[in-house]
């Protein structure tokens, strides 16, 4: 039986179990990782992402009331919530990102429809792969086919991350949403925050993409994420600019002495990783392994060093990894304080890469890792 078939059974009984019959409709979401980009995205500047083959199931049958009654498989708790109310559930907060998007679809002028449903996802929680944005970029898909009304993918990625903002409290950029919406199969995508507008990018043949998950669990919203953007709103006010996107390198080298230290620092960062960003898009296509591994290291020691969001788990991962066979490049993915970190691997070591990874982690930190390669997957969908 494949893993597919498995995982629907799976569901199916649970929701047997809840709810009684079967569910009718059956919606998926991408999680995703940043190859390149760390916080580029709420400063309006390029992020080179990849929507990931690890995503979040919901399967919905629609109960003909004003009450969303859901199952998460993976916490293993129920909650709901009615569309007529717009309180947040402190004591079941998942629901929140589910709640958020009904919030917003209201506001936009859509009427979303009670449902039962189940939840199952295979994107890590709070490890950095965006599994908020795939539960909420689910949901839409679901409210959109009880409704019988359609979203342009880029409509939903922003009308979800509006969910996260203001329902859920996350001042997030785009980049999560945008990723698990508008995806593609087989490439990634290069994210222009500013127009949002997103690119294919190809991943040569024989080059892997391999999530190492540190285990070491991130929240953002109880971090110093916030932090980080009002540094870097400030920096650019001082600079005289919009946002940071609009500060060329040059430009930085000649004016960057005249921000404080610290907000010196998290400017100097973003400007350096936009400039990356567009550096790796066209490294990877051909394989420039020099360039891949320059470009990633120096990710990281600007991730360490200037934005300071590395812990020590995402230290020993890295030594890790770049004492693994087979490796061309590795750094930081997601907003960072934990969670999970990304390497570009030669494909035929994949295997032992990860062998070694899982090693030498679990000897240097005590936990057990979690390594595995991913593969570029569509956008939200319905399951057909």
């Amino acid at each position: 039986m494949s893993n597919q078939l498995q995982r629907r059974n799976q569901i199916t009984e649970a929701f047997q179990t809840r709810f009684g019959g079967t569910p009718e409709h059956w919606c998926r979401a991408p999680g995703r990782v940043d190859l390149m980009g760390s916080h580029t995205d709420y400063n309006l500047g390029a992020v080179l992402t990849l929507p990931i083959d690890r995503d979040t199931w919901i399967a919905a049958r629609p109960n003909h009331s004003r009450e969303v009654r859901l199952h998460s498989l993976n916490l293993d708790a129920d909650a709901s919530f009615s569309l007529n109310s717009n309180t947040r559930n402190a004591d079941q907060p998942w629901i929140d990102y589910v709640h958020g998007v009904a919030v917003m679809l209201q506001e936009a002028g859509r009427a979303p429809d009670g449902f039962d449903g189940v939840i199952h996802s295979t994107v890590p929680l709070c490890s950095g792969l965006s599994s908020s944005a795939a539960l909420e970029c689910a949901a839409a898909t679901v409210f959109e086919e009880l409704g019988g009304w359609h979203l342009q993918p880029l409509q939903k990625a922003l009308l979800c991350q509006r969910a996260e903002n203001r329902f859920v409290g996350v001042n997030c950029g785009i980049l999560d949403q945008f990723t698990s919406c508008m995806g593609q199969e087989g490439c990634a995508l290069l994210l222009d925050c500013r127009d949002l507008s997103g690119n294919p990018v190809a991943i040569a043949k024989g080059l892997r993409v391999v999530i190492c998950d540190t285990k070491s669990k991130r929240e953002l919203a109880g971090t110093e994420y916030g932090e980080r953007r009002a540094q870097c709103e400030a920096g650019a006010k001082m600079l005289g600019v919009a946002d940071l996107r609009a500060v060329t390198l040059a430009q930085w080298h000649t004016h960057g002495h005249q921000l404080p230290p610290l907000v010196g620092k998290r400017c100097r960062f973003i400007i350096e990783e936009h400039a990356r960003v567009l550096a790796l898009a066209e490294a990877l296509p051909v394989k420039d392994r020099v360039a891949i591994h320059q470009l990633t290291t120096a990710s990281f020691d600007g991730a360490c060093n200037l934005y300071e969001i590395v812990s020590p788990a995402m230290r020993v991962m890295m030594n890790a990894m770049l004492a693994a066979p087979g490796v061309i490049g590795a750094r930081q993915a997601g907003a960072g304080f934990g969670g999970c970190m990304v390497a570009f691997v030669e494909e035929p070591q994949v295997d032992d890469f990860a062998a070694v990874v899982s090693k030498r982690y679990l000897e240097a930190s005590g936990i057990q890792a979690e390594i595995y390669p991913v593969t570029a997957a569509a956008g939200a969908g319905v399951i057909r």
